[in-house]
C-alpha cells in the first residue's frame, strides 16, 4: 500500500525538501502541497491523505488550528496529523497532542525521523522529537510523582537501561553509541519497551522512568 501524504508549509524549499525524503521511499507518495493552512484544510478534505505534515506557522490558519480541524475530537472525517516544525515550545506540544497530532517533530530532526513519523502515525502511534521528550517528562514532574502503572521489574536490566536513556532525550542513534550497539538494535528495543509498558511513545516511557523514582 503506497502511503499518501499532504504537505503543508509556507516555504516551498521546506515543501521540496520532505519531497525529496519520502518519495525516496518505495510506499510513499506526496499527493498535494498546501502554501497556508486554509489551503492545507480544504486539501486534505479533497484528497483524503494517510498523513498530513503540518508546519505551526503559516498564514491564514496555523498548524495547531489545521491540527484540530483535521484530527480533533470534532473532526467528521479525521486525518493523521504530525506537527513539523522548527519550535518546539512546550505549549505547542501540549497543544498539538490535545488537539489529536499523531507526531511532533522539529525540522532539524533529520530525514530518517521524518520518515519512521509517518509510518508511527499510520502504525496509530505517536512519535515526538527524542529532543522535546526531557521538556515533556519536566511537565509530568510539574503535575508530581504519578503512581506508575508497570512497576520497576516489568523490564529487563537492559531495557530499564534504555529507558533511562530515553527520558534522557536521546536518539536512537546516541542510545546505540552509548551501548555499544546500533540505531536498529535501540529502535527493536524501545518498541518492546512501549509494548510491555503499554505507552504509546518515548514520553511515555520518560514517564514511567520518572514515576519509577529510576532516573539518574
Amino acid at each position: 500500500m503506497t502511503l499518501r501524504i499532504l504537505l503543508a508549509d509556507d516555504q516551498e524549499s521546506v515543501r521540496v525538501g520532505f519531497r525529496l525524503i519520502l518519495e525516496a521511499q518505495p510506499d510513499m507518495e506526496v499527493v498535494g502541497e498546501a502554501a497556508d493552512g486554509q489551503q492545507a484544510v480544504e486539501l486534505a478534505a479533497r484528497l483524503r491523505p494517510d498523513v498530513v505534515l503540518a508546519d505551526i506557522r503559516m498564514p491564514r490558519l496555523d498548524g495547531l488550528e489545521v491540527t484540530r480541524r483535521l484530527a480533533g475530537p470534532e473532526a467528521e472525517q479525521p486525518v493523521r496529523v504530525v506537527v513539523v516544525t522548527t519550535f518546539g515550545l512546550d505549549e505547542y506540544v501540549h497543544t498539538a497532542l490535545e488537539y489529536g497530532a499523531c507526531g511532533f517533530l522539529l525540522k532539524r530532526s533529520g530525514p530518517a525521523l521524518l520518515v519512521e513519523a509517518v509510518r508511527a502515525a499510520m502504525a496509530g502511534d505517536t512519535l515526538i522529537s527524542p529532543s522535546l521528550t526531557v521538556s515533556l517528562l519536566r511537565h509530568h514532574r510539574n503535575a508530581g510523582r504519578p503512581r506508575p502503572v508497570q512497576p520497576p521489574h516489568a523490564l529487563t536490566s537492559r531495557e530499564t537501561e534504555i529507558a533511562r536513556l530515553v527520558a534522557k532525550g536521546l536518539t536512537n542513534a546516541e542510545i546505540g553509541a552509548a551501548l555499544f550497539i546500533s540505531p536498529g538494535t535501540a529502535k527493536t528495543h524501545i518498541a518492546s519497551i512501549q509494548k510491555k509498558l503499554t505507552v504509546r511513545n518515548r514520553v511515555g516511557i520518560a514517564a514511567w522512568v520518572w514515576a519509577n523514582g529510576l532516573e539518574e
